[in-house]
């Protein structure tokens, strides 16, 4: 039996998974991936790679996801499986690269300057 071990990153969240040949059970941090993402929307996009290439009938996912916050954390395990799957059949790649899951997602919180009250807002202006 095959373990496929990826990792994927979204803002600060960065999930590793292990995805095996099964009978399509997500687990993440060791609870049900509908247990651990009460959301539906993040639900959604956690088996968006397995839409994409047709059924997750065949593959179970352990996922150990920390950081960030709900979507970044659900994003980087949608990153993570995209991965794992191209590496496990590689025609997988041209569906799942025209949807951008297999694309790292640069956006980050800008850090906050000194003498300023946030990363750009200003202290109010006084002319005189």
């Amino acid at each position: 039996m095959e373990v496929i071990n990826t990792i994927g990153r979204r803002k600060t969240a960065v999930a590793r998974i292990y995805l095996t040949p099964g009978k399509g059970e997500i687990k993440v941090n060791g609870r049900d991936f509908k247990e651990y993402f009460p959301f539906e929307v993040h639900q959604i996009v956690l088996q968006m790679p397995f839409v994409t290439i047709s059924g997750n009938n065949g593959y179970d996912v352990k996922v150990n996801v920390r950081g960030g916050g709900i979507s970044g954390q659900a994003e980087a395990v949608r990153m993570a499986i995209s991965r794992a799957l191209v590496e496990y059949n590689g025609e997988f790649r041209g569906a799942l690269k025209k949807e951008g899951f297999l694309t790292r997602d640069p956006r980050m919180v800008e850090r906050k300057k000194y003498g300023r009250a946030k990363a750009r807002k200003r202290f109010q202006f006084s002319k005189r």
